[in-house]
């Protein structure tokens, strides 16, 4: 039984469902998953059905919510599902596109074990480290972390990024009920408060390569939501008490 569960949500991956799931489960180190998919016309759940059945029982999990939800809200099941489970002390995001790739899932989780609370597969920790993106998406992606920090104050350099490692502590502590946002935003907020209740986050760097297979799911309602969701997130801070349980 392992201790590290990595959540994977999906709308319309079955070009790259199978993959990321093999190659998770090929890994040195012994990872759980759970699928959250909302509701792919596609027939993403369908396979990972198939894998449960035929090959992962026990290891591959799958949750199905009816119609697509948005990603903040995905992590949020994947984290209340992950705290039922006793054993599970290490609780990831991931990608099932292969932007993240599933190798440095051991060191996101080997950084937590060292001591930090949360750890974040950081882009631009070391320079900038994206392959695939046109200029435009890079410069977007950098400067709104330039943007989180200057508004929020907190000292992240990947701010918006979506490969991450959570102690079981910090899904506990945090209101989860309590995140407002669904999009990028949502990966804003969840590192906001982390720090806010004064767990240690620590950036670990990898190298981010776009998709290759299935789309993007980016939005200008998306970038919307993290743009103003910043200044939200500031503002809402301002005055509130953040106490950990003992």
């Amino acid at each position: 039984m392992t201790d590290s569960l990595v959540i994977i949500p999906t709308y319309n991956e079955k070009e790259n469902i199978e993959k990321i799931i093999r190659t998770v489960f090929s890994l040195s180190y012994a990872f759980d998953i759970l699928i959250v998919d909302d509701g792919s016309p596609d027939g993403t759940a369908d396979i990972v059905k198939g894998l449960q059945r035929d090959e992962f029982q026990g290891r591959l999990f799958l949750e199905e919510r009816r119609g697509k939800l948005g990603l903040g809200t995905a992590y949020i099941h994947g984290f209340k599902w992950a705290l039922t489970m006793s054993h599970y002390q290490y609780i990831f995001e991931m990608d099932a596109d292969f932007s993240h790739n599933p190798a440095d899932l051991i060191r996101l989780r080997q950084a937590c074990v060292d001591g930090a609370d949360m750890s974040i597969g950081s882009r631009y920790i070391k320079g900038v480290n994206v392959v695939n993106w046109p200029m435009s998406r890079v410069l977007m992606s950098y400067f709104a972390s330039v943007y989180v920090r200057l508004i929020t104050g907190i000292n992240i350099q990947d701010a918006t990024a979506g490969f991450v490692c959570f102690t079981r502590d910090v899904l506990q502590t945090i209101p989860l009920d309590k995140i407002k946002f669904v999009g990028y935003a949502f990966q804003i907020e969840m590192k906001f408060t982390a720090i806010q209740y004064g767990f240690d986050v620590v950036e670990v760097p990898i190298i981010f390569t776009d998709r290759t297979e299935g789309t993007s799911k980016m939005s200008t309602s998306i970038f919307k939501e993290a743009f103003f969701g910043v200044i939200q997130l500031k503002l809402g801070s301002i005055g509130k008490s953040y106490k950990r349980n003992q």
